[in-house]
């Protein structure tokens, strides 16, 4: 092995770790500001008056939802950087097909990718354009102007976001984390058949799908129904670990060794 080989490796381990230390400390501004969010700033502005829950949406509020859009960026951006570095082998994990995708540690790294990915998109597409709304019109009525009609409906379908987020996350975190400590392990199959993973992934997008199309209003908004997952932060935390359950079943039973 030359000197350039050994750089290389060195580098790749380097910039593996950074990303990885990066992605870390990012995400956890990410989703502590998103449970900031769910658990307490939510259920303290319903107990408010009016006008200082307008103080505090123009104070308070979005100076949090700034470091919360940026942190989730981030996340993507180190997450990508992590596997740049990494390459196509996963960091570590000897496979016996060659392509790391495939793999029972790849599909659940994937899977955790997939949640995070929407999660993003939720932040930028939903929930912050929905939330200038509801700012906007906090500083428009501190100032003495007409409240927005439109401002309630902005604020619910940015809730319905986030709750959303919230229940994504625990299996999101669950995939990210077991990835290399538990879903590497042997008694998971380390290279499944082309019909495992088409069982899996089917399954999986289904339920991801049903989920996210529920929050972004396809059934509706009201509160209740199909909603009631979103309708308190209790809910949506046993609506998160449930799904948690639910994706860790249908993994075992399909990937089982």
């Amino acid at each position: 092995m030359v000197l350039g080989d050994v750089i290389n490796i060195i580098s790749r381990s380097g910039g593996a770790f950074a990303s990885r230390w990066a992605h870390v400390v990012v995400g956890i501004t990410w989703i502590g500001l998103l449970y900031y969010f769910n658990f307490v700033q939510v259920p303290s502005f319903a107990e408010m008056e009016a006008a200082a829950r307008n103080n505090a949406i123009d104070k308070l509020a979005s100076r949090a939802l700034w470091w919360f859009r940026w942190a989730a960026a981030a996340t993507v951006a180190t997450g990508i950087s992590i596997l740049l570095f990494q390459g196509g082998d996963g960091g570590k994990i000897q496979l016996t097909n060659g392509d790391y995708w495939k793999s029972t540690p790849g599909m659940s790294i994937a899977t955790g990718i997939l949640l995070a990915l929407t999660m993003f998109l939720n932040v930028w597409l939903v929930i912050w354009p929905n939330q200038k709304k509801v700012i906007a019109n906090a500083r428009n009525v501190q100032a003495g102007g007409e409240a927005d009609p439109a401002a309630a409906a902005a604020g619910r379908k940015s809730a319905l976001a986030s709750r959303m987020n919230t229940i994504f996350s625990f299996p999101m975190l669950m995939f990210m984390v077991g990835t290399f400590h538990f879903f590497s392990l042997d008694f998971f199959k380390q290279n499944p058949s082309g019909g495992d993973r088409a069982t899996y992934w089917i399954i999986a997008l289904v339920i991801w799908a049903l989920l996210e199309l529920n929050a972004l209003g396809v059934f509706g908004t009201k509160p209740g129904g199909t909603r009631a997952i979103y309708d308190t932060h209790q809910a949506a935390l046993v609506t998160g670990f449930v799904l948690v359950a639910v994706y860790y079943v249908l993994f075992y039973l399909v990937l089982k060794a």
